[in-house]
């Protein structure tokens, strides 16, 4: 009766079962061996989705220890890694020693083409990031100049700005011991300049910026024609209660002016006077002097009529000029 559980064999076939052996099981090690890289693999792929790059990389540097076969794989996704632009200790080197070390070492893989591409794009990165931080090391070298010179041209401006305020008390100084003599005696208008000039004994005491009629080129010559005149007048009036604030009134139409309008057969006009700023508009200040807008008068601040006013009695000769 035959005992269950023994296998008889031969002489012939238990040697070739000691030959097979080794081939069996280095097929069995092989296919552990695959199923293992496999899980590795996938372990440093999610390390590598999860952010987690330092552990990422040494399970593929563990893979290229463990399963040579698969070292080339390994090395290209490590160089991967190394490059990656939100790896926070990406290596550019690194990545390229990856790169080159598959090439070298397995010229017959597939990922040999990638990495030689990669390669290229890696060194014009680096060439490139070398390049901006070169141009921006210069530019703030530049800043640095620039804010030097911005500090030396603060301290010129405010050394501009002193020497300005002391022109100016000593031109009011000036201003104070004229009109301390006396009233000025003569209003000279530049209407090219838009200047209006208080002139005392031939002294210019003060000059102020003006607006003039909405047409200002020429003399002029008829009612309406919105120009200021040119020649040589007096102040013969002046009104407190004006519609422009306080308003000196101008003895236009000299003889010349009303000969020349007899000549066209027109209205010379009158009505023209040195004023401020219309009533409720003196908020406006010195920006009104930007465009002419009167009907022919010349235009002053409220603040500098006043001061006009104060220094230029009747009979003070008036000459405006083209």
């Amino acid at each position: 009766m035959r005992k269950l559980g023994i296998i008889h064999i031969g002489p012939f076939k238990f040697c070739i079962f000691l030959m097979m052996a080794p081939i069996l099981l280095s097929g069995c090690s092989h296919f552990n061996d695959g199923r293992q890289a496999k899980m590795t693999f996938a372990e440093a792929n999610d390390l590598f989705h999860q952010g987690s790059y330092t552990a990422s990389l040494d399970k593929y540097s563990e893979i290229t220890e463990k399963y040579p076969a698969k070292a080339d794989r390994a090395l290209f996704e490590m160089a991967i890694i190394y490059a990656h632009p939100k790896n926070e200790q990406k290596d550019y080197q690194k990545s390229l020693e990856c790169f080159q070390k598959l090439i070298k070492e397995y010229p017959g893989s597939e990922y040999r083409q990638n990495s030689e591409m990669m390669i290229f794009n890696i060194r014009n990165v680096v060439l490139k990031d070398q390049t901006i931080a070169a141009q921006q090391m210069q530019i703030e070298t530049l800043r640095h100049e620039v804010q030097g010179k911005e500090k030396e041209i603060v301290t010129l401006q405010k050394k501009m700005e002193a020497f300005e305020k002391k022109i100016e008390a000593l031109d009011q100084k000036f201003f104070d011991y004229a009109t301390q003599k006396g009233s000025v005696d003569r209003i000279l208008i530049e209407k090219s300049a838009r200047r209006l000039m208080l002139i005392s004994q031939g002294e210019v005491l003060k000059t102020y910026k003006i607006a003039l009629g909405g047409n200002p080129i020429g003399p002029k010559e008829r009612q309406g024609d919105n120009k200021t005149p040119e020649g040589t007048y007096v102040i013969d009036g002046r009104n407190m209660d004006s519609r422009f604030h306080l308003s000196l009134h101008i003895s236009y139409p000299n003889e010349r002016d009303k000969n020349r309008a007899k000549e066209l057969g027109v209205s010379p006009g009158g009505d023209i006077m040195i004023h401020g700023i219309k009533n409720n508009f003196s908020w406006v200040g010195d920006a009104h002097t930007e465009v002419d807008w009167t009907k022919g008068c010349i235009a002053v601040t409220d603040e500098e009529i006043e001061e006009i006013s104060k220094l230029a009695p009747n009979g003070t000769i008036v000459e405006i000029r083209p």
